[in-house]
């Protein structure tokens, strides 16, 4: 996949995304976006499809650090830019600065990206089958599901514009719950096409990466397909539907926690690095202190996502506590040992966890013995929250979410669901918690 990726960089520059508008840009010596809309050959659908997984780790790590930041999972003790301490901290947030204006673009290239693949299958000259151009299909539209969900998170009661496919002419903003159940619907749809591409040979007409190793058939992609619906209805706090989804997802007590879809990484020609791994003992993203001191004794995430600092230019020194801008740590994030290791898109463990939630409420019995299944793994013993009372589960609920997802774009997001952002520590006197990014500056002048 790695050469693929090498085959892709022509191709994305035709790309260029200023707020949500697709900018035409006409090379008589490449492909043009137009060329891939009008008859569209079987090459050109899967350099496309391609695509779209390269394009989807762009700017990722903007993203998990704004939103773990936000969270109070970790702060950026670096200083390289002030405003990862001052700004995002204390608000407000700047419309046309790179914290609000970077993930957006990121996550709305991919939806373009998505929308033009489907554009291209449409229209495509290829003699392919319908099952198997739904399987472009399939892909592409749960894809753009999964950008549109994960910017609808940041932008949250500042809607989101769904309809982006005409540059001229863009569709409106919606609210977060409308733009919720309008995942919820495109997810049900790609569901169908990939469930029809499964009902023919079950296979893609084109390759996917290493991190899709085991999702890389219409049916098994659709298993993350449902996984992310569950996503979205426990979202929406439907917990029956969650409970469906997870019947047709790669959901599985007895397989690993880190089961699941990923994006891959190297160092090789036009492919990238791991944007969130942070060199030990010299980058200073840490933890905020909260994590460890709220920690039952014994839990071995701290250890596994986290380290104490110990500066290599001075080995005698042992372990120090770093600080800056009036903020301190002295567990540096490690959630990844290298550069080309994977990041997830959605984890086994996640998938746990919302089984847990979905069952709070009507069974809390089933609920605790999941959960009871994450404590397990990480070395704690079985959960002493009542059964009988709602709020007990809830409480171990999140905190396992909390530990278990960290660094992983979830903390910011489950609090405000639970009306829970008043839990968030303020460290400094001005600091805020903000539940929202601005809608950046070009859209609002489109």
């Amino acid at each position: 996949m790695k050469t693929l990726y090498n085959k892709i960089s022509v191709l994305f520059v035709l790309i260029a995304l200023s707020a949500c508008t697709l900018d035409d840009i006409e090379n008589p010596n490449a492909p043009t976006v137009s060329s891939f809309e009008q008859g569209a050959s079987q090459q050109d659908l899967r350099l496309l499809t391609t695509g779209l997984e390269a394009i989807m780790r762009n700017d990722l790590g903007f993203h998990y650090q704004t939103v773990s930041i936000l969270g109070r999972e970790y702060n950026d003790l670096t200083q390289v830019d002030p405003r990862y301490t001052g700004e995002i901290l204390v608000g407000p947030l700047d419309n046309n600065g790179f914290l609000t204006t970077r993930a957006y673009a990121a996550w709305y290239k991919i939806v373009q990206s998505a929308n033009l693949i489907i554009a291209a299958v449409d229209n495509s000259s290829t003699a392919l089958s319908e099952a198997e151009l739904d399987g472009y299909r399939g892909y592409a539209r749960t894809m753009k599901a999964y950008a549109l969900l994960m910017v609808a998170n940041r932008q949250f009661t500042n809607g989101i514009r769904l309809d982006v496919s005409d540059p001229d002419n863009l569709g409106g903003f919606v609210s977060y719950d409308n733009a919720l159940t309008a995942i919820r619907t495109m997810l049900n749809d790609a569901n169908t096409e990939l469930l029809n591409a499964a009902s023919g040979t079950d296979e893609f007409d084109f390759a996917l990466s290493s991190g899709f190793t085991g999702f890389d058939t219409p049916s098994t992609f659709a298993e993350f397909n449902r996984a992310l619906a569950a996503r979205v209805a426990i979202y929406q706090d439907d917990k029956t539907a969650a409970l469906g989804f997870l019947a047709d997802s790669f959901l599985d007590e007895t397989a690993s926690l880190d089961e699941g879809p990923a994006h891959v990484f190297g160092l090789t020609g036009n492919d990238i690095a791991n944007p969130l791994f942070y060199v030990p003992n010299q980058q200073r993203y840490m933890a905020h202190p909260s994590f460890e001191a709220d920690a039952e004794a014994g839990d071995t995430r701290i250890a596994e996502k986290t380290s104490l600092f110990d500066p290599e230019d001075d080995p005698d020194l042992g372990p120090i506590t770093v600080t800056f801008d009036g903020l301190s740590g002295d567990r540096q994030v490690t959630l990844y040992s290298s550069n080309v290791d994977p990041v997830p898109i959605m984890r086994n463990e996640e998938l746990l966890l919302i089984y847990a939630e979905a069952n709070i409420g009507t069974n809390n019995v089933e609920a605790l013995r999941v959960l009871d299944i994450i404590r397990a793994a990480a070395g704690l013993g079985a959960s002493a929250a009542n059964p009988a009372v709602d709020a007990e589960v809830e409480d171990e609920m999140l905190t396992q979410r909390r530990y278990s997802l960290f660094g992983e774009g979830h903390r910011w997001v489950d609090l405000r669901r639970y009306d829970r952002l008043s839990d968030l520590p303020l460290d400094r006197t001005g600091d805020t918690r903000i539940s929202e990014f601005p809608t950046p500056f070009a859209e609002n002048a489109n």
